[in-house]
């Protein structure tokens, strides 16, 4: 059977689909406040007649095919955004502070463009696609909420996939990239370091203990559990992202609160990491009379791509685009055409799924410098190119089909 059509049909979605993406756009929420975004795909999905069923605080899923023996392929797409204003050059920019400056309105849009190609081909599903539509992906909760809701059962997920948008990619709109076999995301996990001194009178420290300084001697020292305390092949990031204290210019606060995120590619360093930044943040401290106490918040294990999985995956989105639209990150980081590593620095929540079923992550490109997408990712002047959004829903519906006709 050939699905190759696909491609056609999608392009004579294109409006629906970049009015999707817009609206969504336009109406972005964070976390799992995403009431706008929830309603409007729910109703998107019961137009086409699907019966999407809530899962976890504010997830949807859907099922596509006619209750056919077979397997279950799930597709995800993301749908929140950041806490950022926007100032990108779009005439439907969103104007209530928050911004979808990672492009989840596109995977959300895309997704539900794969929805109205499935329910086309519904009769020739040789199983069951289920449709994932997430919340929280930036916080690393909403993956993870939606699974300990039963996500992966009734019926129970035998395969997964997502795509990601990425902007600034030095391929025309629509072009995907399969990610390496093994881990191609970092774990992530969130910190806070409250250092506590006492406050004081600027012109007389002497009274006081200034967590201001401890605070700044911290961050420095923390930057040496990479220099010094890891080898050369442990490839982890530590960012302070967040330092606040005080309200006067002439006083010494009591508390300075810090907080950051590490990214690590093993459990191995992501715990040693852990362990070293609370000891050195409690020894500091003490050396300056202070306190220091080192909190570890929300975060996401590494993200594992099935070897076999992502072999298939690569086969079919070659069948769908062609040679010149569809590559593997293996190939191109081997061709020196790629970044010196495939794996990203990104992290990502699906890795939640990635440990309990086969699955992959594809990259489509959604922007060149070229064209004047020359922001980056969370950049709240970031644009993607709509171009790509008929691609991803082609590949999203082509990928499933594919791969249900040969596992049934």
């Amino acid at each position: 059977m050939s699905y190759t059509e696909l491609l056609s049909e999608a392009s004579q979605l294109h409006d629906t689909i970049i009015n999707d993406r817009r609206f969504l756009h336009l109406n972005p929420g964070t976390g799992f406040d995403i009431q706008d975004t929830v309603s409007y795909v729910k109703k998107q999905l019961t137009d086409m007649e699907y019966e999407p069923q809530a899962c976890g605080r504010a997830g949807l899923v859907a099922l596509a095919g006619k209750g056919k023996e077979g397997k279950v392929f799930m597709l995800r797409a993301d749908m929140d955004g950041l806490p950022i204003k926007e100032e990108a050059d779009v005439d439907f920019a969103s104007e209530n502070g928050k911004m979808h400056a990672c492009g989840h309105d596109m995977h959300t849009a895309m997704l539900l463009g794969a929805a109205r190609l499935l329910k086309e081909h519904e009769d020739e599903i040789e199983g069951t696609v289920k449709l994932m539509f997430q919340p929280a992906e930036e916080i690393f909760e909403g993956s993870k909420d939606m699974i300990e809701a039963g996500l992966l059962e009734n019926p129970s997920v035998d395969a997964a996939m997502m795509i990601h948008v990425m902007a600034g990619m030095p391929f025309p709109a629509g072009t995907v990239i399969t990610a390496i076999p093994g881990v191609s995301a970092p774990a992530a996990d969130y910190f806070e370091i409250k250092v506590k001194g006492k406050g004081c009178h600027g012109s007389m420290p002497n009274t006081g203990v200034d967590p201001i300084n401890v605070a700044a001697h911290i961050v420095i020292a923390l930057q040496e559990i990479h220099a010094r305390e890891l080898a050369m092949g442990d490839r982890a990031v530590l960012t302070i992202g967040t330092m606040n204290a005080g309200n006067a210019a002439n006083v010494i606060p009591d508390v300075v609160t810090m907080g950051g995120s590490i990214r690590t590619f093993d459990e191995e360093t992501r715990i040693f990491i852990k362990q070293r930044m609370t000891e050195i943040a409690k020894g500091i401290a003490q050396s300056f009379r202070a306190e220091a106490e080192v909190t570890f918040g929300s975060g996401c294990p590494t993200l594992f791509n099935d070897k076999v999985l992502t072999d298939e995956a690569y086969k079919y989105v070659k069948e769908l685009l062609g040679e010149g639209k569809a590559f593997s990150s293996k190939d191109l980081s081997e061709a020196g055409d790629g970044q010196k590593s495939s794996k990203t620095a990104g992290s990502e929540d699906f890795a939640y799924v990635s440990h309990k079923v086969p699955s992959v992550m594809l990259a489509i490109a959604a922007g060149t410098p070229e064209k004047g997408y020359i922001y980056p990712q969370h950049h709240p002047k970031v644009m993607f190119d709509e171009d790509a959004l008929c691609a991803g829903s082609a590949v999203y519906a082509y990928t499933a089909l594919r791969w249900l006709e040969e596992h049934k």
